[in-house]
């Protein structure tokens, strides 16, 4: 939803420094200020002290696959060749897994945008091909739009994946998954890429588990960098990489992948990265928004400064985000209008915009009328998201 507000609101007594209170000004879609002091006309929101931090970002998920029923996978798959295989046995042996693939694209589209804004997620790269449905007024989030990308050496001929990094303009990422495996064909896809001269500045390399210590060197010599999506991982192979070289090179971004290997969401999924990396509470905050947004070359958002796109989470005060889960989130603005969040945060940041009632993990919360209504007449349904019939009109 590409909307915006047509008037000022300014957040005062907001946790956006660690242990201080400020003031965050939004005007229209953007951020105006910091600590500076309320202007004559703004709409006054006091958070009391609960926590400001910038919309999180997704760097990797494939927003069409989320409504899948949870499948029982063999572990340890030795490479996604191997789990590809399984998941055609599922296409013709399971009914569930059958009805879900029938679903219509765009409503299981819709569903994979309803996941994100309810984790606080306000911007996603979407891993498969740019939808026109990603790009309507009423997705639920923001869809990354200027990227290249190929599925892989496994699913693409190598052809295919040489035309697609050739035609990706070198200001834009490029993102190929690939190393996803324990085993020496794994490890080769690097190999193959380097040789197709697929290795640069903007190449994204998603799960590289399979990527040996030379080879992670050599990726780094690139300036290329790795989105590490961890429960997935784990998942199918039973491992995941070490990231400390990557991330202490500011070379890796995180990514939730979609329901059918990985977490439920990206507020799950930081919760595993904080396990498995030892992440401090500030580094996991700035990997799933700073550190996400440079490597996916977006320069409007992931940090509260003036001139960034209003796209806001609040947090409860002193709530870390390694221990948030989506029923803690506070408010969810995508440029500088809310679209989920608590009852009592919206009846004073809202026009008269008409909101829905629900339920999310059985706490009382409100979201955006028009994304209740999509997901009722879609027919797909959001497990823990309980939608009622009744709306609420901001005062």
């Amino acid at each position: 939803m590409h909307t915006t507000s047509s008037d000022s609101l300014t957040f005062v007594n907001a946790g956006i420094a660690k242990g201080e209170m400020g003031t965050l000004r939004i005007q229209a879609d953007k951020i105006a200020g910091l600590n500076q002091p309320v202007r004559s006309g703004d709409r006054v929101i006091d958070l009391h002290g609960d926590r400001v931090l910038p919309g999180l970002i997704n760097a990797h998920d494939h927003l069409q696959l989320n409504n899948f029923p949870r499948l029982e996978y063999r572990e340890p798959y030795r490479n996604a060749n191997e789990w590809i295989a399984a998941v055609n046995l599922w296409m013709n042996a399971d009914s569930a897994f059958r009805a879900s693939v029938a679903i219509a694209r765009d409503d299981r589209l819709l569903l994979g945008g309803i996941k994100n804004i309810l984790s606080g997620v306000t911007t996603v790269a979407h891993h498969d091909p740019l939808y026109p449905r990603l790009l309507c007024n009423d997705f639920p989030t923001r869809v990354v739009e200027k990227f290249g990308w190929s599925h892989s050496l496994v699913v693409d001929e190598e052809e295919s994946v040489l035309a697609s990094y050739q035609r990706t303009p070198r200001d834009w990422p490029w993102i190929i998954h690939a190393a996803e495996g324990l085993d020496t064909e794994s490890a080769d896809e690097f190999e193959r890429l380097d040789r197709l001269g697929c290795v640069g500045a903007n190449t994204l390399i998603v799960h590289g588990i399979g990527l040996n210590r030379a080879q992670r060197a050599r990726l780094m010599r690139a300036s290329a960098g790795v989105i590490w999506c961890p429960s997935s991982n784990l998942r199918l192979f039973g491992e995941t990489m070490d990231v400390t070289d990557f991330r202490v090179a500011g070379r890796m971004a995180l990514g939730s992948d979609s329901r059918l290997t990985g977490a439920r969401d990206l507020l799950d999924e930081l919760h595993i990265a904080a396990k498995f990396a030892g992440l401090a509470e500030e580094a996991l905050e700035s990997l799933a928004t700073r550190d996400n947004a440079r490597l996916l070359r977006l320069t409007d958002r992931g940090v509260l400064r003036k001139g960034s796109l209003a796209d806001i989470l609040v947090l409860p005060r002193d709530l870390p985000l390694s221990r948030a889960s989506r029923a803690d989130v506070r408010l969810v603005m995508l440029g500088g209008i809310m679209r989920y969040g608590d009852k009592d945060y919206g009846h004073i940041a809202l026009d008269s915009s008409q909101w829905a009632e629900v339920h999310v993990d059985g706490r009382p919360k409100v979201l955006d009328r028009r994304l209740a209504a999509l997901l009722k007449t879609s027919g797909i349904s959001e497990d823990g998201l309980e939608l009622s019939c009744e709306t609420w009109r901001a005062a």
